[in-house]
C-alpha cells in the first residue's frame, strides 16, 4: 500500500471536522443602547437638579420630560438597529445627549421665565421645553423617515441638480417676501405662515451640501486641471474660477437682500472646504480667502448692520445699554460661570437675550463653567471627527464628500456661534446644533444625521463576498469591443 502524497506547495491542510465558520460581524448596536442609557441618566439627574435648585421640590416635569426624552431615542435606536445596522455607535448617542442638554436647560429658562413673570404679576408663559420635545419628536420622523426610505444613499447623486434647485429656491424665497412674513430681528430668514414658521435656510445648506458633493465628484477634472504655480502652490486656471465665484455671488446675495451674515458664512466655508478635499490644493483655500475678505469688506462698506456689529465686536462696552447690551452680557455670564459654574439652575443665564437660542451656550458656560463647556464642546468634536472617519472609511468619492461635507458644517457652524459668544469674531446669529431652542434647525440636524448614519452604514458593512467562479446573467454581463485579427500575409 503506498503512501499519501505529500500536500502540495503553498496548500493548508484542512483541520480534522472542517473550519469552523467566521464569526458575524459586529455591528455595535449594543455599545450604542449602552451609550443612549448613559445619556439618558445623564440628561435625568441634570433634570433633577435643575428641579432641586428652582423648585426645592420635584415635579411632574421630569417625569414628561424623561419618559418622552426616552421613547423617542429608544424608538430612533430601534430605527438605526434595522436600517443601518453597521452604522458608527457613536453619533446617535452624541446627538441624543447634545439634544437632551438643551432640553434640560431650557427647562431651566422656562422656570426662570415663570419666576420673572409672578414676581412682575404678568402672566406665566407656555414653557418652551414642551415645544423642544415636540420639535425632537417630529425631528425623529424625519430621521426615520430617511433611514426607511433613502436605502442607498449614492441614489441622491442622480437627483443632485434638482435638490440644488431646491435648495436655491428655498435660500432665496424669504427674500422675497414681505419683511412680515419673513424678517426678525433685521434678518428675513423666515418664512411666516399662520400658525407654521419655518428657516428654510437650515434646510437649504444640507440639500446645497448634496448638490455641491455630487458636482465635483462630475466635474473633478475641471477643478483638478493644471494650473499656474506660485509660491510653492498650484492655482486654477482664471477660467475654471466660475463655480467657486457662482457661490460667492450667491452668499453675498444672502448677505445683501436676507441680512444673514451666518447663513452665508457658513455655505462658502462648507463649499470651500469640500473643494479642497477633492482637490488637494492649498491654492482655492487662498482663492476663498481673499474673495471672504473681499466679500466682508463690501459688506462693511454697503450695509450698516455689518458695520455695527463689527464696532460691538471690537468695543463691546462702548454702548452697553444698546448694541453692545448682548454680547456684554454673555461675557458677564461666562466670567460668572468661572471654571466649575454656579451649578445648574443656580446662576441667573436668564439675563442675556436669547438666552435659549443664539445665546445657550453662555447659559453653558454660566452654570456648568468651564469644564462643563468644555465637555460639551468635546462632544461636538468626536462628533465632527467620527463623520470625517465616515468619510474616510466609504469606499465611493460622493460618500466621501458627502460625509465630509455633512460634518464640516457642524464644526464650523459650531465655531462661528462659539466665536461669537465669547468675542473671538462678530456676532452671525446662528444656533448650536441639537442645542437651541428651535424648530427648523432640530429638524436639519436631524436630517444631517440621518445621512451621515447612512453613510457610515455603508462604511462599516463588510464587503459582499463574491463567490469564486459565478457566471453572471447574459442580462448583466458586459459588453467589450474586440479588435478583428489582422490577416497574416501568405508566404
Amino acid at each position: 500500500m503506498s503512501a499519501p502524497a505529500p500536500p502540495s506547495a503553498g496548500a493548508f491542510p484542512s483541520p480534522p471536522g472542517g473550519f469552523a465558520p467566521a464569526p458575524p460581524p459586529s455591528t455595535r448596536r449594543n455599545a450604542e443602547l449602552l451609550l443612549l442609557a448613559g445619556a439618558t441618566a445623564i440628561v435625568t439627574i441634570s433634570l433633577f437638579l435643575v428641579e432641586a435648585s428652582q423648585e426645592q421640590s420635584v415635579t411632574l416635569d421630569i417625569a414628561k420630560y424623561g419618559l418622552a426624552y426616552l421613547a423617542l431615542f429608544a424608538v430612533a435606536h430601534l430605527a438605526v438597529r434595522r436600517f443601518a445596522p453597521f452604522a458608527d455607535p457613536l453619533l446617535l448617542p452624541i446627538a441624543a445627549l447634545l439634544n437632551g442638554l438643551g432640553l434640560v436647560l431650557i427647562h431651566r429658562l422656562d422656570l426662570a421665565d415663570a419666576q420673572t413673570a409672578v414676581y412682575n404679576s404678568w402672566p406665566i408663559p407656555s414653557p418652551d421645553a414642551n415645544q423642544q420635545i415636540l420639535w425632537t419628536g417630529l425631528g425623529m420622523i424625519i430621521f426615520i423617515t430617511i433611514l426607511v426610505v433613502l436605502r442607498d444613499y449614492r441614489t441622491l447623486a442622480r437627483y443632485s441638480y434638482t435638490l440644488g434647485l431646491i435648495g436655491l429656491v428655498a435660500l432665496t424665497i424669504p427674500a422675497l417676501l414681505p419683511g412680515a412674513y419673513s424678517e426678525t430681528n433685521g434678518s428675513k430668514i423666515w418664512i411666516r405662515l399662520p400658525g407654521l414658521s419655518v428657516q428654510p435656510g437650515e434646510f437649504a445648506k444640507i440639500l446645497l451640501i448634496i448638490f455641491f458633493a455630487s458636482v465635483l465628484v462630475a466635474k473633478r477634472d475641471l477643478f483638478t486641471a493644471a494650473g499656474r504655480h506660485f509660491l510653492g502652490m498650484e492655482f486654477p486656471r482664471a477660467r475654471d474660477l466660475g463655480p467657486i465665484l457662482v457661490v460667492w455671488i450667491v452668499c453675498i446675495g444672502v448677505l445683501v437682500f436676507e441680512k444673514d451674515l451666518g447663513t452665508s458664512l457658513l455655505i462658502f466655508s462648507t463649499v470651500l472646504v469640500m473643494l479642497y478635499i477633492a482637490t488637494e490644493r492649498v491654492g482655492w483655500l487662498v482663492i476663498g480667502g481673499v474673495l471672504l475678505t473681499i466679500g466682508f469688506f463690501f459688506a462693511y462698506q454697503a450695509f450698516s448692520h455689518v458695520r455695527v456689529r463689527t464696532q460691538t465686536w471690537l468695543h463691546p462696552f462702548a454702548d452697553y445699554n444698546n448694541t453692545g447690551y448682548q454680547i456684554s452680557q454673555s461675557l458677564f455670564g461666562l466670567a460668572t460661570g468661572g471654571l466649575a459654574g454656579t451649578g445648574l439652575g443656580s446662576g441667573r443665564p436668564s439675563q442675556v437675550p436669547f438666552a435659549k437660542t443664539d445665546f445657550i451656550i453662555t447659559t453653558i458656560g454660566e452654570e456648568l463653567g468651564l469644564f462643563g463647556l468644555a465637555a460639551v464642546l468635546l462632544l461636538f468634536l468626536v462628533f465632527v471627527v467620527r463623520g470625517l472617519r465616515t468619510a474616510l472609511a466609504v469606499r465611493d468619492s460622493f460618500g466621501k464628500l458627502l460625509a465630509a461635507g455633512l460634518a464640516f458644517t457642524i464644526a464650523i457652524q459650531l465655531f462661528v456661534v462659539v466665536g461669537g459668544v465669547t468675542k473671538l469674531i462678530p456676532l452671525t446669529g446662528l444656533t448650536t446644533p441639537f442645542m437651541s431652542y428651535g424648530g427648523s434647525s432640530l429638524l436639519a440636524n436631524y436630517a444631517l444625521l440621518a445621512l451621515l448614519i447612512k453613510v457610515s452604514d455603508a462604511a462599516r458593512a463588510p464587503a459582499p463576498v463574491r463567490k469564486k467562479d459565478a457566471v453572471a446573467p447574459i442580462a448583466e454581463a458586459s459588453t467589450e469591443l474586440l479588435r478583428k485579427p489582422e490577416a497574416r500575409p501568405q508566404e
